[in-house]
């Protein structure tokens, strides 16, 4: 690990005049579970780390007029537990009981969710974001079974973030503040598939911080499902996040966003469209798992992808309406 600074503020403010133009210059510090192991690897070198733990403003979880207000530093364990994330949005309170590692729901944020790099093994081995070598990628014909059946190309890895498929189906948002000011963007446009290797795959800048997120009132039946390898640590092969407006028992309407298989959490428009006016059973839901993979382009060892997502849909669907009333 190169040697750095270390910067340790006590308000965002503080926090924001310590970080730089350019990634590289300067690097938030959370929980860590990211960027220690990619500094470590010498994938990223920052000059300056900025912790932003003891900056008690980023802490919290606070149902507010409006909907839920959820600071950057809230643990996933935190946000697993809190009775009003159980409450209104069981999506995000599974999304963040499902990481299967205690140590990583105890120390890894909210935040740091969102802006994780990718899990992509060409990526954490030095090929960078599009696995580029001699001017041709190396994942459509090598191995690509974890990566990703919709959007790819130029990058084919998938997004990491196990919240972002919950909190785009919820209609989210994030707060960004740098020295200039605050802003707010919806989590479905946080996520973006990098124009090139210098880009990054969140809409982050620099010299910028997330500082909470926001989660809109409704009443809405929401479920996460995710589709793993194996119970101890590992990250999904598919997952499916739903919210569901229903009148009774039929769907008025629906939001419904794949993860773990595309650049940015997917949305499954097509699904969307085949739960309108229809009340959810076995079948309905079935048939929307099948709709929400129309369009998939698998690779050469990752087909199996478009079956697990098929099926995360489904069985969200099924948990979502659990406690619908006819």
């Amino acid at each position: 690990m190169q040697s750095f600074e270390y910067a340790n503020p006590a308000t965002v403010q503080e926090a924001v005049g310590l970080l730089g133009a350019r990634w590289g210059q300067a690097d938030v510090l959370a929980g860590g579970t990211d960027l220690l192991s990619l500094m470590k690897e010498h994938l990223h070198e920052p000059k300056r780390l900025v912790n932003i733990k003891n900056i008690k403003e980023l802490e919290g979880i606070q149902k507010t007029a409006s909907g839920l207000r959820i600071g950057a530093l809230v643990t996933m364990d935190e946000l697993a537990k809190n009775a009003e994330v159980h409450a209104a949005y069981q999506s995000l309170a599974e999304a963040a009981a499902g990481i299967p590692s205690p140590q990583i729901r105890h120390m890894g944020t909210v935040g740091g969710d969102l802006c994780q790099r990718p899990r992509c093994w060409y990526y954490r081995q030095g090929f960078g974001l599009f696995a580029m070598k001699d001017g041709k990628s190396l994942i459509p014909e090598g191995e690509n079974k974890y990566h990703a059946i919709f959007g790819g190309g130029p990058a084919y890895f998938v997004s990491a973030s196990s919240l972002g498929p919950a909190l785009v189906s919820l209609g989210a948002r994030v707060k960004l503040v740098s020295a200039k000011g605050t802003r707010e963007v919806p989590v479905a446009k946080f996520f973006v598939t990098p124009a090139s290797e210098a880009a990054r795959e969140i809409a982050l800048q620099p010299n910028e911080i997330l500082t909470e997120i926001i989660v809109p009132a409704a009443a809405v039946h929401t479920a996460t499902y995710e589709v793993r390898q194996k119970e101890a640590l590992d990250w999904p092969l598919a997952a499916a996040s739903v919210a569901l407006t229903m009148n009774g028992r039929t769907v008025t309407s629906a939001k419904v966003v794949l993860g773990h298989v595309a650049p940015t959490p997917w949305e499954a428009t097509g699904a969307e469209a085949a739960l309108k006016g229809k009340t959810i059973t076995a079948d309905t839901a079935e048939a929307a798992g099948k709709a929400a993979v129309l369009g998939a382009t698998p690779l050469s060892q990752n087909a199996y992808k478009v079956t697990l997502a098929k099926v995360a849909v489904k069985r969200a669907l099924m948990e979502a309406v659990k406690t619908a009333k006819a």
